[in-house]
């Protein structure tokens, strides 16, 4: 049986890496607006990993937290994979960190640019805030941060 990454919680420092991680399969919820106490309390009660850049706040008591000591994305990346393990699940919203489930092209099409509802035919929609998404020019780009383990 494989292990299976933590849920994480990203705090206000690492809102780019909270997009990578969510991109990567991870369960990344971010939040930028609350008081450190909040967002401990929040990592406790859903059983999230802290996630944080602040020291002090990885130091307090009560709390299961990973320091991220890397000041890029990408070293930012491989540093929460090598701590985690990589995720075995499919990409997140990387807006809103909901799950992406696959739609048909005339489903998409009332949500994409017609061009795209034309030269497109994989589409997946996020069950939380609707937003689409298509393998498009961004695609190259994005597939390197996948693992070559995970999903497609």
């Amino acid at each position: 049986m494989e292990a299976k990454a933590p849920k994480l919680l990203i705090d206000a420092m690492l809102g780019t890496l909270a997009r990578r991680l969510r991109w990567l399969g991870y369960d990344a919820a971010y939040r930028n607006d609350l008081p450190d106490e909040t967002m401990i309390r929040i990592a406790q009660e859903e059983g999230r990993l802290l996630v944080t850049r602040d020291r002090a706040l990885a130091q307090r008591r009560g709390v299961r937290a990973l320091l991220v000591r890397a000041t890029t994305v990408e070293e930012q990346v491989q540093e929460v994979v090598k701590a985690v393990g990589p995720s075995l699940h499919p990409p997140r919203c990387t807006v809103c960190n909901g799950a992406l489930v696959p739609i048909s092209v005339e489903e998409a099409g009332a949500w994409v640019p017609p061009y795209v509802a034309q030269t497109q035919t994989e589409f997946v929609r996020c069950t939380q805030c609707g937003r689409v998404y298509w393998p498009g020019t961004h695609w190259p780009g994005l597939q390197r941060w996948r693992p070559r383990t995970s999903h497609p």
